[in-house]
């Protein structure tokens, strides 16, 4: 038996009440004549299939699928060797050069070097681009027939979203978290109680991205459009949240180009996300001094209002879209 089918199966397993025999359910379902087509009610929504999902799956059987799907992420991740170590030092050599190469060209605010100020921008682009190409397992095990054998499970489809959002985003924030271990040990940032926020921060920015990434892979047929869309939006929004540049301020010296960049930056919620980790990681220095810093319950209610809005919509689309759960 082929790792998809057996990992199928043991889904099936978990998901299913304990008196669920597979084989009598088989039968039944080869027996059982079709249903017959009866009208839809005028108040029924066309392609909702909410109401079903809450009758067919319970809590616990839900919760053990979830945990199944987020399990199967994380082995698949760490099965794989050279992807865990490129996660690590793609990173750090990103760093390391751009921040030893950019140093003396750059003043930021409280006397910051180019390489600590990229320090942020590097953790955010380690959870930004593990969580978003995680998902990428969607297209795949949709090929394999993994994903058609988790969709008719009797668990309905929030176990799936929940599966995948959070396997793929724990995944992000481990990797966040072992790079800045190893910036705290070199002492490229002053260890502080700070520490406890910047772990929530980057989880909940590991849940925002990883259901950007479903909202983008859930119609995607193909991986290689889902690179070309995500490097399209994901590159452009990660340099636009300040992570590699200042977000210039609003004031009377400022061009047109600025003014335009500027609003650019503000509409971008990474760009709150990004402000609030430069504060936790430099808690003494004034980021307000050279640019923008909104406060800190602006940063912190933007980003949770963003893995809301992201999740939702994630959430709407895989209720909604019929036609991807057949796209091979």
């Amino acid at each position: 038996m082929s790792s998809s089918k057996r990992l199928a199966t043991d889904f099936c397993n978990a998901a299913a009440p304990t008196s669920f025999t597979p084989s009598l359910f088989i039968m039944s379902t080869l027996t059982t004549p079709p249903p017959v087509a009866r009208p839809r009610s005028d108040n029924a929504v066309v392609g909702d299939p909410g109401m079903d999902d809450l009758r067919i799956a319970s809590a616990p059987a839900g919760i053990a699928a979830a945990w199944m799907l987020a399990k199967r992420e994380w082995v698949r991740f760490f099965r794989q060797r050279n992807r865990v170590i490129s996660a690590v030092v793609q990173p750090l050599l990103f760093w390391l050069l751009f921040g030893t190469g950019l140093r003396g060209s750059f003043v930021g605010a409280g006397n910051q070097n180019f390489l600590e100020f990229f320090l942020p921008g590097t953790i955010a682009l380690i959870v930004l681009f593990t969580a978003i190409f995680s998902t990428i397992s969607v297209i795949e095990d949709r090929r394999e027939g993994f994903m058609q054998s988790v969709l008719v499970a009797p668990v309905g489809r929030w176990p799936v979203l929940a599966g995948k959002v959070l396997g793929g985003a724990a995944i992000a924030w481990i990797q966040a978290v072992i790079f800045l271990g190893l910036v705290y040990l070199f002492g490229a940032a002053p260890f502080s109680s700070s520490f406890v926020g910047v772990m929530a921060l980057l989880a909940l920015m590991g849940i925002a991205m990883c259901s950007l990434g479903m909202i983008v892979a859930w119609p995607m047929d193909s991986t290689q459009g889902f690179h070309a869309i995500m490097m399209l939006g994901l590159m452009p929004m990660w340099l636009l949240s300040g992570s590699f540049f200042p977000i210039p301020a609003f004031n009377q010296d400022a061009t047109i180009g600025q003014m335009i960049l500027g609003g650019l930056m503000r509409a971008n919620p990474l760009s709150y996300s990004m402000s609030e980790l430069r504060r936790l990681l430099f808690p003494t220095i004034d980021m307000g001094a050279t640019g923008f810093a909104p406060a800190s319950s602006i940063c912190w209610v933007v980003t949770v209002a963003f893995a809301i809005v992201t999740t939702a919509i994630a959430w709407r689309l895989m209720r909604g879209s019929r036609r991807a759960d057949l796209t091979v």
